[in-house]
């Protein structure tokens, strides 16, 4: 049988032990994998780049969603894109360096890394972006089966939560169809749990149809231009109308 560098074991005396050093190596990516899923780049570049704290403004979470509404649609991707590789880069490390046991609680870290952050005392956003990232560095395929679900449904529907917990709730069921692993179908149980948890007050306002609409940054900006416009007819028919006082 065989394991991948960082899960040998050796046999001694009967009993099972584990190198020390490889103890080291799966307790240090754990932490990399908390440690790096509780930076947050929407708090960073808010602050950076519009002075303002995510936390106090739109919804006040500082996850991607928010980030798009507050920051606009530029930050947003950014933020986007940095919150997918928080959950993509300490999974290809662990791969590399563990097994799967070890990727697994490195995924899941994570995303409670992202949703608790060291950071922001314990508040963060809702692990959407950064469980993509962790399930693309686990199950590529179903990542992207995910990946282009998501993108049919906020661009059909508008409502962000809504394709945020149906893809949550597919990835442990595509996991199992797709007979991946036992741990890693653990892991997309778990993850999901976390995200569904996260997002329990989206629930409510959807039960009670109050979930926000996104808006495109395209189709707010032609409101603003025809709201312009109209205020401009506006404005020049009461000019044109107001008698000339002498």
């Amino acid at each position: 049988m065989g394991y991948t560098p960082g899960h040998r074991f050796r046999r001694q005396g009967g009993a099972l032990l584990v190198n020390v050093s490889e103890w080291g190596i799966a307790v240090g990516l754990v932490v990399l994998g908390y440690v790096v899923g509780s930076v947050s780049p929407s708090v960073f570049l808010g602050k950076l780049f519009r002075g303002v704290d995510l936390r106090q403004h739109g919804s006040g979470n500082a996850g991607t969603t928010n980030a798009f509404r507050v920051l606009g649609p530029r930050l947003g991707v950014a933020v986007l894109v940095a919150d997918i590789l928080k959950g993509v880069v300490p999974v290809l490390v662990a791969r590399f360096l563990a097994g799967p046991v070890v990727v697994v609680i490195v995924a899941f870290a994570c995303v409670i890394g992202h949703n608790y952050s060291l950071f922001l005392r314990g508040r963060g956003g809702k692990g959407v972006a950064t469980g993509a990232g962790a399930a693309l560095a686990m199950m590529p395929v179903i990542g992207g089966y995910l990946f282009v679900v998501f993108v049919v449904l906020v661009f059909v529907g508008r409502i962000v939560s809504v394709a945020s917990i149906t893809c949550t709730i597919l990835l442990p069921v595509l996991a199992y169809v797709f007979d991946q692993p036992l741990p890693y179908l653990v892991a997309s149980c778990l993850m999901s749990a976390v995200v569904l948890w996260a997002h329990r007050k989206n629930v409510v306002r959807l039960l009670k149809r109050q979930e926000p609409r996104f808006d495109y940054p395209w189709a707010k900006r032609k409101r603003q231009a025809v709201s312009e416009t109209m205020t401009g007819e506006g404005e020049a028919g009461s000019a044109g109308g107001r008698p000339e006082v002498r």
